[in-house]
């Protein structure tokens, strides 16, 4: 018998809810009482939370009520900035997809400071919000952890087949396939590092996070505390000019012509300027793309060095020292690996096949947005860009057939993941049938090319911006210092 998950009764109850604890679907009310209960607000408004709307003071909407986090942000184990993102918004959808059931009970009581007057959801919102449920009541969330023990045994074959074929054969062509082994590791063992990083293996963060600190650089080489500490981010205002680190990869790529001129990434805390570099190699972006994809994992060692050892203390850096130790036990055993080939040129060769192959990942995660909808600012304003849409404008799926569901570690269904990020990667694909129906009821775009025309839509992309950057005049035609650019801008 397979797994199946628990099957809940119906809530009838409209002052309770359907959430999620650690994996596991649970009914509790709607809303917990205020701890104190003398300074709640009856006068508030949408208009005037949005006012609200910086580090310094915070304010933030679930369900139409409002919480002060201002004496909390610094202390948000994502990071400041994934909240400041959506400050003076409805965070309703974000807030219910990334956290579980006892932070609505534990922390959210003491922030409480009223009621917005105002407040409305759509027909829409209210339904795609009903298809959280339903999937909460299927069970949906629970994780079948005999599918990651399966993933356990694959990763170890593909680790062994790479070792064996290294270190127990002489002949170049068996050094190649052991290369050819590693990098197919990497790229396997990098879904589930995807998956824990976003608490939808155990769903306990703590749990979920030291086991990936020791265990994903020591064997990849990478940090996940980078990682989150950027993907946080990105998730929540994917496809932002400004905000979205995934999409700043200036003077190497520009997924937009918005992205030329010169503004302010609120991740990077620095101005990106469209100079003469830039200009000059983005022009040929589509044709670099491929190689910088193959040698993209050497640059992930360096970031997440130069990060954990000079990013100033954040709670998304908990297990800093752990990720460190293991970032250089993973380079020891790595370099050891190579020191036993015969020569520098088997050296060479093995250390860029085994990175390149890999980089098929840094592929699979760049289709997965470059080519869809970019915007300038923050999203989440009214109804033409609340959460669900938002998701679907910015992402594409990528159609395959569920036997090669390996191949692509859930990164297939990146549309249903963004939605629900703590959704179990076996769970994706019943999930995508649910939002694919939602979506053709409100005739709502659903991409989902096949893999090869992804890559084909990727490459047009990058190509028609390549194009806008060749006429692009010296000093960037002035874009930036034009009332346009200032206006679209403005901070709160």
């Amino acid at each position: 018998m397979g797994f199946k998950p628990t099957v809940y009764e119906p809530n009838t109850d409209e002052s309770k809810i359907f959430r999620e604890e650690a994996g596991k679907t649970v009914l509790v009310p709607k809303f917990y009482e205020p701890r104190a209960k003398k300074n709640v607000r009856t006068d508030l408004t949408m208009a005037e939370v949005r006012k609200h709307c910086t580090k310094d003071d915070c304010w933030i909407i679930i369900e139409g009520r409002v919480y002060d986090i201002t004496k909390y942000i610094d202390r948000h184990p994502g990071g400041y900035k994934p909240i400041l993102n959506l400050a003076g918004r409805d965070v309703t959808d974000a807030f219910y997809n990334y956290h579980p059931e006892k932070v609505f009970k534990r922390y959210l009581p003491a922030y409480y400071i009223g009621k917005v007057n105002d407040y409305h959801v759509s027909k829409f919102v209210q339904e795609h919000r009903q298809l959280r449920q339903i999937m909460l009541q299927r069970g949906l969330f629970e994780t079948d952890m005999s599918y990651y023990y399966k993933l356990g045994l694959w990763y170890l074959f593909l680790f062994v087949a790479s070792l064996y074929l290294t270190l127990a054969c002489k002949s170049f062509a068996a050094h190649i396939g052991g290369a050819l082994f590693m990098a197919a590791f990497w790229q396997q063992f990098a879904f589930s590092g995807h998956d824990i990083g976003h608490n939808s293996i155990s769903h306990k963060r703590n749990k979920d996070y030291f086991y990936s600190a020791v265990f994903g650089p020591a064997l990849m080489g990478i940090s996940i505390g980078w990682w989150k500490h950027s993907h946080n981010v990105h998730h929540v205002v994917c496809n932002s000019i400004e905000n979205d680190p995934d999409i700043q990869h200036m003077p190497v790529f520009a997924v937009t012509p918005k992205i030329f001129g010169k503004f302010w990434s609120s991740y990077h805390d620095k101005w990106v300027v469209t100079d003469w570099f830039a200009r000059l190699i983005v022009q040929y972006q589509h044709i670099m793309y491929y190689p910088v994809m193959a040698l993209a994992r050497f640059n992930l060692y360096v970031q997440s060095y130069v990060l954990l050892l000079f990013k100033p203390h954040d709670p998304s850096l908990d297990y800093r020292y752990h990720e460190l130790a293991s970032m250089v036990f993973f380079a020891v055993w790595y370099c050891a690996l190579l020191s036993t080939l015969p020569t520098w040129t088997e050296v060479i060769t093995y250390a860029l096949v085994s990175h390149g192959v890999s980089g098929i990942l840094h592929v699979q995660i760049c289709i997965s947005h470059f080519a869809m909808d970019t915007y300038h600012g923050n999203a989440y304003n009214d109804e033409s860009d609340e959460w669900f849409k938002m998701q679907l404008k910015t992402t594409m799926n990528v159609d395959c057939p569920w036997w090669m569901d390996w191949f692509h570690g859930g990164l297939q269904f990146q549309i249903e993941h963004h939605l629900y990020p703590r959704l179990p990667r076996h769970n994706l694909r019943e999930c995508s049938k649910l939002v694919k129906a939602l979506c053709k009821k409100y005739n709502l775009l659903y991409h989902a090319p096949g893999f090869f025309q992804a890559n084909v839509e990727l490459l047009q992309c990058l190509k028609q911006t390549a194009n806008e950057a060749q006429n692009l005049k010296k000093g960037d035609g002035g874009f930036y210092e034009s009332a346009i650019w200032e206006s679209l801008n403005a901070r709160g």
